[in-house]
């Protein structure tokens, strides 16, 4: 797992927490920052997906379990397009806050990921 990678896929699931908090708290349906912000995480996370998928033939291999992490990986990358999708159907405020808290879990999984790649 590159550090750097892992660190702004942290910042920018922050970013569209923040974003999808505000636009909570405006009152309004999941807008277009919102909703494509959290499918950017979505595309961050299956590059992530072919980055540890390369770097264990490059010497770069997970210090913990890798079961763990394909796990955390693979929830992480599901989670931002079923949020995207239920944020589409329904158009309600609180889709907003689902959004927020995909966005969180997602920040917080890669955390994790990182800790267990070592």
């Amino acid at each position: 797992m590159i550090t750097w990678f892992a660190i702004a896929l942290i910042s920018a699931a922050m970013l569209v927490a923040v974003v999808c908090l505000a636009v909570f708290l405006r009152g309004r349906a999941p807008n277009d920052y919102s909703i494509g912000g959290t499918l950017l995480i979505g595309l961050l996370l299956v590059a992530q997906i072919v980055i540890s998928t390369v770097a264990p033939m490059t010497g770069n291999h997970a210090v913990g379990d890798p079961l763990e992490y394909w796990m955390y990986l693979i929830t992480a990358a599901v989670l931002p397009f079923g949020a995207a999708l239920w944020a589409l159907v329904d158009r309600r405020r609180s889709a907003g806050l689902v959004l927020m808290m995909v966005s969180l879990a997602v920040a917080i999984m890669t955390y994790r990921m990182l800790v267990i790649w070592g």
